[in-house]
């Protein structure tokens, strides 16, 4: 997905930059300015409380891009009337901001994509901080760090796990929520003979929300913080099925096996993300892989909101689970936009980190290091909550590397391989995460990586 991507921006950029040539930046702001822009733990509101600047910010979040976004904008400039801030709502988001970035003119702020390797932020974004201070404030700053320098924070952050209708689990006479990839299954084989819901809703056809199946291949599969940023790129065939069933070939399992069994929707290809949400709400759908921050969207989708549970992904690992929390998509500012737009953009970044309601609308984990957990957390009673440590020096960037390289971990294709194997037949799970050990391999040897 990631060279897919890559490859539309390279191809379009030229067609792009000629519409372009000529126009004047929308978030661009006096590109003759020369101002130095402080960093976030730096920038003081109280200093630019007369500065002046219109700020662009993209998103992807179509269903509330003209209401409670635009709440937070009209809050911000309540404290700074001199500066107007505006949202830009797209929907096939990773995409069209991969194509937007190469050309420089999109605007002031965005959630930086993961098609943007550590190594190429500083093309494209403004340093807001070192990592030694940053990450003493804010979670999740790792995510977003290339040679100790922070280019982007989290908008909050999301634990690993499984969301589901709990008035259809309970349904189905099941008791106690599953922590093992075969009593998951055996539960969603239950909700498809006792109740009308689909079991496990794979949302295929979005393709980006097959991606989060890679999410559980770190700390949810084997309780280990060191495990995705080290160990794995050290690792000899990792995709290979232990007596435990933990590692990466579990999580592989659960969905390929729920595929297998026909315990998803009748046709994958027709899902589809938007409605999924209602239907989870109303009980037509009793299950959806994806990280906490799809909890109060589907709250939020229907009449009935205190249906919605979240638990672990079902894998215990020496008689434990544990969860990752992770960062949800990462403010970066323009460092191509004028010296006054960047300083306006840190200072929105920066108050609605720290002073908005955002965390508390979304249900997220804070980005501030410290303030509470959201309540949708809580059937994680007992699982720890880890966040994947930081990356050997020298290792920054050999995770991207290496799954991008070897095309296996990296956005959703992958991720597809294994419900189309399973759908259609065409493969056993055995022999696809064989292949997927080869490129592996073969990506690690590209790179002179060290196989332990």
């Amino acid at each position: 997905m990631k060279k897919r991507l890559l490859s539309i921006a390279l191809a379009l950029t030229m067609t792009v930059s000629l519409a372009a040539c000529g126009n004047k930046s929308e978030g661009g702001g006096d590109s003759g300015s020369s101002a130095e822009v402080p960093t976030i733990d730096k920038i003081n509101g109280d200093d630019y409380k007369d500065l002046k600047a219109d700020i662009k910010i993209l998103t992807d979040r179509t269903d509330i891009v003209d209401t409670v976004y635009k709440g937070y904008a009209d809050q911000f400039h309540e404290k700074y009337p001199n500066i107007t801030v505006t949202y830009e709502a797209i929907t096939d988001y990773a995409e069209s901001v991969t194509l937007r970035l190469t050309n420089g003119d999109w605007g002031d702020i965005c959630f930086i994509p993961a098609t943007v390797e550590k190594s190429e932020m500083e093309t494209y974004f403004t340093p807001m901080g070192d990592y030694a201070t940053l990450n003493d404030k804010y979670n999740f700053v790792t995510e977003k760090t290339y040679n100790n320098t922070v280019y982007g924070i989290p908008n909050g952050g999301t634990a690993g796990g499984v969301a589901y209708n709990k008035r259809i689990w309970k349904d189905a006479e099941i008791t106690k929520l599953p922590t093992t990839p075969d009593e998951f299954l055996a539960d969603l084989k239950l909700i498809k003979d006792k109740t009308d819901a689909v079991p496990l809703y794979t949302n295929f056809s979005a393709g980006w929300t097959m991606g989060a199946w890679n999410d559980y291949v770190g700390i949810a599969s084997n309780a280990d913080a060191d495990y995705k940023n080290n160990k794995l790129l050290h690792q000899k065939d990792p995709f290979t099925k232990n007596d435990e069933m933990s590692g990466p070939y579990a999580v592989f399992y659960t969905l390929y096996e729920a595929v297998k069994q026909k315990l998803v929707e009748e046709d994958p290809a027709s899902s589809d993300w938007e409605s999924s949400k209602g239907m989870i709400n109303n009980g037509e759908v009793a299950t959806m892989v994806l990280g906490s921050w799809c909890v109060q969207q589907f709250k939020d989708a229907g009449e009935n909101p205190d249906d919605i549970g979240y638990f672990p992904f079902p894998i215990t690992v020496a008689g434990k689970q544990a969860a990752a929390s992770g960062g949800n998509y990462a403010y970066g500012i323009n460092n191509k936009a004028g010296s006054d737009n960047q300083i306006a953009a840190m200072l929105y970044v920066k108050w609605i980190l720290e002073e908005s309601s955002m965390f508390d609308d979304e249900g997220s984990i804070p980005a501030v290091k410290g303030r509470p957990l959201p309540d949708s957390l809580a059937e994680f009673e007992g699982v720890e909550l880890l966040s994947d440590n930081a990356p050997l020096e020298g290792e920054e960037s050999l995770y991207d590397d290496i799954r991008n390289t070897a095309e296996v971990l990296s956005g959703d294709y992958p991720v597809c391989e294994v419900l189309e194997a399973a759908l259609y037949d065409s493969k056993k799970l055995d022999d696809l995460m064989g292949e997927w050990n080869e490129k592996w391999t073969s990506a690690q040897e590209s790179f002179s990586v060290e196989v332990k």
